[in-house]
């Protein structure tokens, strides 16, 4: 039974290593989008909040750390 609870967490770890990524990759892209409607001055107010969602979401995506217990 000992190698099953390792597995278990080893794939665990790699869930949460792939949920940090596709948070990044989500703010990144959210971060473009904003940057590419703020170009435009019509679109200014959504770019800006698009931007800044995305930018939160990159950080928290490298930076944020959530344990289980």
């Amino acid at each position: 039974m000992a190698h099953v609870i390792a597995a278990r967490r080893m794939f665990g770890g790699v869930g949460r290593f792939f949920e940090h990524i596709a948070v990044v990759v989500l703010g990144f892209v959210l971060m473009v989008v904003g940057l590419g409607l703020g170009v435009t001055l019509i679109m200014l107010p959504v770019g800006l909040v698009l931007g800044l969602i995305g930018m939160g979401l990159f950080v928290a995506g490298i930076f944020a750390r959530i344990d289980n217990r």
